[in-house]
Parts: C-alpha cells; sequence; structure tokens
C-alpha cells in the first residue's frame, strides 16, 4: 500500500528528495522512515528526471512498451554525448540530469558485460568483469551514439 501511495504522490507532485516524500506520506497518514523511503525508492526504480520546467523530480523507471534493450539504444543515442575506455571502466557523459536515468535503464538489464555502475548528474561509470569485456562494451554503446557527437 506504502508503495502505491508513493507512486501515486510523486506523478501528482513534483517530488525531488526524500525529505519532501516523506512530508507527502505523512499529509496522507503514512509514516515511513528514511530507510525505509530509501529502500521503497531502490525497489520502486524511481530515479530523478528533469521535468519540463527544468526541475529535478522523482519519476518511476518504466520502459514502457518499447523492449527494454531497445529503450537503452534510443536513449544513449539521444542523451550520451561522451564515451570513454579505461581498463575495464567505460565512462559515459550524458546530458545534465540523465546519468542516474541511463544507469538504471543498464542496471534493469542485468547484462553480464555490467558488473556494476556508478551514475552521478551527468557521468556514468560502467564497471566490466574484464577489459576485454569493456572493449566489447565500448564498441556497442559507440555503435548506438548520435553520429554527429563521436570524434
Amino acid at each position: 500500500m506504502r508503495q502505491a501511495r508513493i507512486e501515486q504522490l510523486i506523478n501528482q507532485y513534483p517530488i525531488g528528495t526524500q525529505e519532501e516524500l516523506m512530508e507527502h506520506l505523512e499529509e496522507v497518514g503514512i509514516q515511513a522512515t528514511q530507510a525505509t523511503i530509501s529502500r521503497d525508492i531502490r525497489e520502486m526504480q524511481i530515479v530523478k528526471a528533469q521535468d519540463g520546467h527544468g526541475h529535478l523530480r522523482y519519476t518511476i523507471f518504466k520502459a514502457g512498451n518499447r523492449s527494454e534493450e531497445e529503450h537503452l539504444r534510443e536513449t544513449i543515442n539521444e542523451v550520451v554525448t561522451g564515451l570513454t575506455r579505461v581498463e575495464f571502466v567505460n565512462i559515459l557523459k550524458t546530458l545534465p540530469s540523465n546519468g542516474n536515468l541511463l544507469a538504471a535503464i543498464f542496471d534493469d538489464l542485468n547484462l553480464p558485460e555490467i558488473a556494476g555502475t556508478l551514475a552521478g548528474h551527468d557521468t556514468i561509470f560502467i564497471i566490466s568483469p574484464d577489459a576485454k569485456v569493456a572493449a566489447r562494451l565500448h564498441d556497442e554503446i559507440a555503435a548506438e551514439m548520435n553520429p554527429d557527437i563521436i570524434h
């Protein structure tokens, strides 16, 4: 019930922090700790994304009707502005506020080429099991990138 209410609240209000989410939950009579909210955010695949007004707000990551792989390819083409490989790590630069969203897509796919991701505002570190696998992943990502930005 709490998670269903969280989904309603973040779709209804421009909530951008766990504290704001806790306040909205309390207003509707639901008490939750910060740890519980944090776990809900992770389980529900809630990420921060920029809304139409340029504000960061929580949104639930969903691929919709498209396949997850297709969604990944489209998002790479739309938001990735740079790609560098260093040994077993690929570093992706994204448009502002898109790092977490793209990392969530990679994480959701559970690709064997990816041991883990670390995302920020506009940068993602994709860690692969070894340099050979990272090189293959680098080539796959580069193939999906907007050709106008590849130098």
